[in-house]
């Protein structure tokens, strides 16, 4: 008689979920310490108290002023990467999945090879590349740099689950007059929308971290996103860290409040794609 593994999974005991506590406080204590020290008065962070118990809001005054600029670069250099990653990985995921290409493996091992590549290696190609088409210090230099990682990644988490839609879906589409456009239109882009947001998630946060095509692409204040702005605040204002953890909460935010509002819609998609 086969025993139900359901029945015999073992529960978490006291230890387990000690550890489980102790790890969490762990990768959580940096989180902490900045929050901790952008809430202490300016000079040495170490001074302050383990808690803010009267928070001094002035380094979120001097970092809003400061990079506040930088926060908007990023956002929309982030939000441009997004668009483009998924305008160009969705339609090639489709075809990778459901359409008979005679290059399909050979696509697909590039596409996976172009993920191993050393982000620097890319950012010092790139460089003389853009010096001849004036694109240094542009927001379309930056968006085209940050969807280099991000059109592979896409292509990879989409095709994945693309290829769990049942064909029988698209052949009725089809059989019903629905052109290619149409069906890709109307019946493979709703069905795959966890995957859809799943990459995009992943995408805008590749962009919104950045640094590497940041500080290489980027050589005057005209555009500069908040990575880099960090990176040449702490030399500026090193006995203001209340303003650069400041800086590195605000640089936080969105990433948190978008893994948060989402987090159902990403759990999904990976694991669809991951069992189909």
């Amino acid at each position: 008689m086969r025993s139900d593994p359901v029945k015999h999974a073992h529960k978490p005991g006291p230890a387990s979920t000690i550890i489980g506590i102790a790890l969490l406080a762990l990768m959580l204590f940096p989180v902490y310490w900045m929050v901790n020290a952008s809430l202490q008065p300016a000079g040495n962070p170490l001074q302050g108290g383990w808690f803010p118990f009267h928070p001094d809001f002035s380094g979120y005054a001097i970092a809003l002023h400061d990079q506040g600029r930088n926060l908007v670069t990023s956002f929309v250099v982030a939000l441009g990467s997004t668009a483009l990653s998924l305008g160009l990985a969705t339609p090639a995921a489709y075809a990778m999945a459901h359409f008979r290409l005679r290059a399909t493996n050979l696509l697909l091992f590039g596409t996976l090879l172009t993920q191993m590549v050393p982000g620097i290696v890319v950012a010092n190609a790139l460089y003389g590349a853009y010096n001849e088409l004036g694109l240094l210090n542009s927001y379309p230099g930056l968006i085209l740099a940050d969807s280099t990682a991000g059109v592979p990644f896409a292509i990879i988490i989409m095709r994945s689950f693309m290829l769990g839609i049942p064909r029988e879906i698209i052949e009725a589409a089809r059989v019903d007059g629905a052109g290619r456009l149409r069906t890709f239109h109307s019946v493979v882009l709703p069905v795959s929308r966890n995957a859809l947001i799943t990459a995009g998630i992943f995408t805008f946060l590749f962009a919104w971290s950045d640094f590497l095509f940041a500080l290489t692409l980027t050589t005057t204040d005209a555009v500069r996103p908040v990575t880099v702005g960090v990176y040449q605040y702490i030399g500026a204002h090193a006995s203001q860290w209340n303003a650069i953890m400041a800086t590195a909460v605000l640089a936080s935010v969105p990433a948190a409040v978008l893994l948060v509002v989402v987090q159902r819609y990403v759990a999904d998609g990976v694991t669809g794609g991951a069992v189909k």
